[in-house]
């Protein structure tokens, strides 16, 4: 037993020793190779089987995820179209003012110059995706007048009126950033990529807290497990708040779902691109394993962290559901992946096509017609309810003191709620016209951009899974 662990010896030491140190230390343990050793299991590798209300597993997943899926979706995620997006970072924060901003430079976001974003993209994302573009111009002239000029053509004045008529819809899960705003600035998503920026503690928790207790039609008398701002939880607790989600419709159910989904795929990121060394010569990142296993593992979070990661396949299988649905919108020839370059948007549309008809070959898709079924006016009450409470989560983004967490949580909210969009707006979908302006159905710019980066966010998060399952397994 000696002889087995003598050679890491002083390494397990100092990671003891590390844990007597303030937290204001904290940073120096990603400076030590990250070692777990001892009977902490590896419970990332026992996430598997059915997913619950579902038909899929989570090895269907990884196969079709890591395989046939990931490769393709990040080389068009790296293309001009994809990786520029326009945010506002200054928005206030609606709900309250004593917002503690991150100071660290990893929490900084670099805007575009006007002269690193192609022409195309900022000519024609106003507002809307590059379709109809004998309209575009007039239409986004008349937005900016701020009324429907009657010396337009009378094509362009519907257009007009119906586009506006859809950015004010009650189909909107989110409330989107006005991008003509001066304080709306292009990033690149490349050079901002999502990782650990040191942001956490009190102010971070808040924002998960106000999310999960006053937005998840949870009541205040249910305990949420491993709340870090809730004291003395025990079992009971725990048990107490499974029985309550469990009792609960299908659609509250799956909200609580999506959320937690959401918050274990951002926490597979900072996990997997850890800062493990900060020098005056460089820096380094990477899989931070002890990170991932405090977040995940079984025993440490009591069960929690296994759930938190089935939640994030749900997810998945949700964003996967609505890009399958969304196929007839951009297989339409009106529709450009616009930048300018037209042999590059004439590839990357084909590319784009080439994973959509991928995802809609997938064999176990979430059915979403259990959500808002039964008596009308009750459902169509829930679905309000469900959007309300999205809508209210997409806010929450602009309390979020780190700029480049909140520019991934707005992105990521964007996208998610972009996705429920199409998932209930099957009809419109169908009833599109085969070309010309889709009046009924319509994606902006933004919508798009947000959707594929937020789901290629979560099949990270899932080939992620897959790498830390070979580096646990090394370890142990």
């Amino acid at each position: 037993w000696i002889s087995r662990y003598l050679p890491i010896a002083p390494l397990l030491i100092s990671f003891h020793l590390l844990k007597l140190l303030p937290p204001c230390s904290s940073f120096l343990a990603a400076l030590l190779p990250v070692v777990v050793v001892g009977n902490t299991s590896y419970s990332v590798s026992k996430v598997s089987g059915y997913l619950d209300d579902c038909t899929c597993d989570v090895e269907t997943v990884d196969r079709f995820n890591n395989y046939r899926l990931f490769p393709r979706l990040q080389n068009l995620l790296e293309s001009d179209y994809f990786r520029y997006y326009k945010v506002n970072l200054k928005r206030p924060c609606p709900f309250w003012n004593d917002i503690s901003q991150c100071g660290r430079r990893d929490c900084a976001v670099k805007p575009c110059q006007s002269d690193e974003v192609p022409d195309g993209i900022k000519s024609v994302s106003y507002k809307y995706s590059e379709e109809a573009n004998s309209l575009i111009e007039e239409c986004e002239q008349a937005e900016r007048l701020g009324a429907v000029d009657e010396s337009l053509s009378e094509e362009t004045q519907k257009a007009v009126l119906q586009w506006t008529k859809h950015d004010d819809s009650s189909d909107n899960f989110c409330e989107a950033d006005d991008i003509q705003s001066p304080d709306a600035e292009y990033v690149d998503l490349l050079l901002n990529p999502e990782r650990y920026t040191g942001y956490k503690g009190p102010d971070a928790w808040k924002i998960w807290n106000v999310i999960y207790e006053e937005n998840c039609f949870k009541p205040q008398t249910i305990k949420r497990p491993l709340n870090p701002l809730a004291s003395g939880q025990g079992k009971s607790e725990e048990n107490t708040f499974y029985s309550w989600l469990e009792g609960l419709c299908v659609e509250k159910r799956a909200f609580y779902r999506l959320i937690s989904g959401l918050h274990a795929s951002i926490n597979v990121h900072l996990s997997a691109r850890y800062l493990l060394q900060d020098t005056w010569l460089e820096k380094k990142w990477g899989h931070n394993v002890t990170e991932f296993q405090q977040r995940f593992d079984g025993i440490l979070t009591k069960g929690e962290g296994p759930r938190r990661l089935k939640n994030l396949y749900f997810l998945y299988l949700i964003e996967l559901r609505a890009l399958s649905k969304v196929v007839p919108f951009f297989e339409r020839p009106d529709f450009q992946l616009f930048t300018g370059n037209k042999i590059q948007d004439a590839e990357n549309k084909m590319l784009l096509l080439e994973i959509l008809h991928e995802i809609k070959s997938f064999p176990l898709h979430f059915d979403e017609n259990s959500f808002f079924a039964g008596d009308k006016k009750e459902a169509n009450k829930l679905k309000e309810d469900f959007r309300l409470h999205f809508r209210n989560i997409s806010r929450i983004m602009d309390c979020v003191g780190c700029l480049k967490c909140r520019l991934w949580g707005k992105l990521q909210t964007q996208g998610l709620g972009t996705a429920l969009k199409i998932l209930f707006s099957e009809k419109l979908i169908a009833n599109m016209p085969e070309s010309g302006p889709s009046y009924e159905f319509h994606l902006t710019r933004q919508e798009i951009v947000s959707l594929f980066n937020a789901f290629g966010r979560i099949s990270t998060s899932v080939k992620e899974l897959e790498n830390f399952r070979k580096l646990l397994q090394n370890i142990h």
